[in-house]
């Protein structure tokens, strides 16, 4: 069987499974996923799905959108900073698994209102139309000049 062109996804694997002191066997049992696919991945014979990637990632307790980038599932160069936040999020061990997921949700919402929703750049369609009929949209607010009109200046708490 040939070699697919997965990147190093399978040494990378194999290296975050030996660092998480995990068999073979014991990983796939934690991914849900089959032994010998498993081990096809390593090998670099098999591309497996986002879905067993994401399952993979969480039984290593690592970013899925590491093993994305790795699997060219992802742009590396666009999705790079985005990426890495999440990764850097997921591994920090002060935080417990509902308070990353909590995070991770947050962040894509701030993105999003920015106008960086999932797989976008910085010139979407939104951003072009909003240049067009001369609005201004201030950051964090999701209104022009920076207040509500009935309300007066957004105040935070301090």
């Amino acid at each position: 069987m040939a070699s697919l062109n997965v990147g190093n996804l399978g040494e990378y694997l194999r290296e975050q499974r030996r660092n998480a002191q995990l068999s073979l066997r014991q990983l796939a049992d934690a991914a849900g996923v089959s032994n010998p696919y498993l081990s096809q991945i390593e090998r670099g014979l098999r591309k497996p799905s986002a879905e067993v990637l994401q399952q993979v990632a969480k039984a290593l307790r690592i970013s899925a959108e590491t093993l994305y980038v790795r699997a060219g599932i992802l742009d590396a160069e666009r999705d790079r900073d985005e990426v890495e936040t999440r990764a850097v999020i997921l591994a920090d061990p002060s935080l417990n698994e509902r308070q990353k997921q909590v995070l991770l949700q947050i962040y894509e919402s701030f993105r999003k209102e920015n106008g960086f929703g999932v797989g976008e750049s910085a010139d979407d369609e939104d951003g072009a139309q909003e240049a067009d009929t001369g609005s201004t949209r201030v950051p964090g607010t999701g209104t022009a000049g920076g207040h509500d009109a009935d309300a007066g200046p957004r105040r935070t708490a301090g």
